[in-house]
């Protein structure tokens, strides 16, 4: 993936993934390129649906910065927008559920890997997995939680539905620093929920993981590595955004009736697991899909970051990135170098 740099000069509304030209990757097929260009006139970048929206935030995401270097596992069509979430102002609306002025917020649902998503200032979308925004969240705080703090409230949601309670016991939230296990931490500590939170960067993050409630911090190395199919007991539920070993050792040490939800893959999208965690302690294991949830899970979410989402800890965790520089953020965020949440100030 090369890079376009931004004109300071020339108005940059939108962030475009492209085929280069005369232009091989090391595979020896066409490599990718990422632009700054305004798109305004451009009817093909507009999308399609039955809701234009004005955007104002998106946010960055794991997924945003693999498609922002051409990734090919999210970017799914060249020429792409990247951004998996778009919040604005409707503009024009063929919906009944929306009108003119509406503040709305699409997560998922293809937005940047099979259609253009929220790096752009102008877009339609299909107003079937659009939701109003909370009245208690600004667009920005919206934003900022994005796809992350949405599917965090989906795993904390999932583990309300099977029944697991704070007097259950302890949760394990993986990726911890991450923006799924940032958000996931805080709002089970709103639940009352006792949370363990694994991470690789333990000492640099002691404080921002104890301030979001986690009692424990355990390195991520202990769970990271090959373990035995079945471990002492210790977790009554997980979050898990990492996958590979790290679900697999969890998942062994999960106590009788204990439920884990997976989210992620960071570690890797292999699970080189046993049956014994299933059929010896009856654990569950639950999936959680953000992209293409329902309508009626979005809204569960929602109201679930409504309810219990504390905006002072939201915009105390959140870095604010103007368009142009979402570039060097992906790559930082792939690095390591950023924790918590980025709002991308589109507009």
């Amino acid at each position: 993936m090369t890079s376009a740099s931004a004109d300071s000069t020339r108005s940059i509304n939108s962030i475009v993934v492209s085929q280069a030209e005369n232009f091989q990757g090391d595979d020896g097929k066409p490599a990718t390129i990422l632009e700054y260009r305004d798109t305004a006139a451009q009817q093909e970048f507009l999308g399609s649906g039955d809701l234009l929206i004005e955007v104002g935030w998106s946010s960055l995401n794991y997924k945003d910065a693999m498609a922002l270097r051409g990734d090919k596992g999210v970017v799914r069509t060249l020429p792409l927008i990247p951004g998996i979430d778009a919040v604005g102002t409707v503009i024009e609306s063929r919906s009944e559920r929306f009108g003119r002025g509406d503040e709305v917020v699409l997560n998922g649902a293809g937005l940047g890997e099979s259609r253009h998503g929220g790096y752009t200032q102008r877009l339609w979308v299909d107003s079937d997995s659009t939701l109003h925004i909370p009245f208690n969240f600004s667009a920005k705080q919206v934003g900022a939680l994005g796809t992350a703090g949405y599917t965090a409230a989906l795993s904390v949601d999932a583990l309300l539905q099977q029944g697991v309670t704070p007097e259950d016991g302890e949760i394990l939230v993986t990726g911890s620093t991450g923006g799924v296990g940032s958000i996931s931490l805080h709002l089970l500590h709103q639940l009352g929920y006792t949370t363990v939170a694994a991470t690789g960067r333990k000492e640099e993050h002691a404080e921002y993981l104890t301030g979001l409630g986690a009692s424990e911090i355990i390195d991520r190395a202990e769970l990271s590595d090959q373990g035995r199919p079945l471990q002492k007991a210790r977790w009554a539920g997980v979050v898990d955004s990492v996958g590979s070993h790290t679900l697999v050792n969890a998942l062994a040490q999960t106590k009788w009736g204990g439920v884990v939800t997976a989210c992620g893959l960071a570690q890797g999208a292999d699970l080189p697991a046993t049956v014994l965690p299933f059929i010896l302690r009856g654990v569950h294991l639950v999936g959680i899909n953000s992209v293409d949830a329902p309508r009626d899970l979005r809204r569960r979410a929602w109201s679930l970051l409504s309810e219990h989402m504390d905006t002072e800890v939201l915009d105390s965790m959140t870095t604010t990135v103007d368009l142009a520089d979402i570039s060097q953020a992906g790559a930082d965020l792939m690095a390591g170098k950023l924790h918590g949440r980025t709002a991308v100030k589109v507009h």
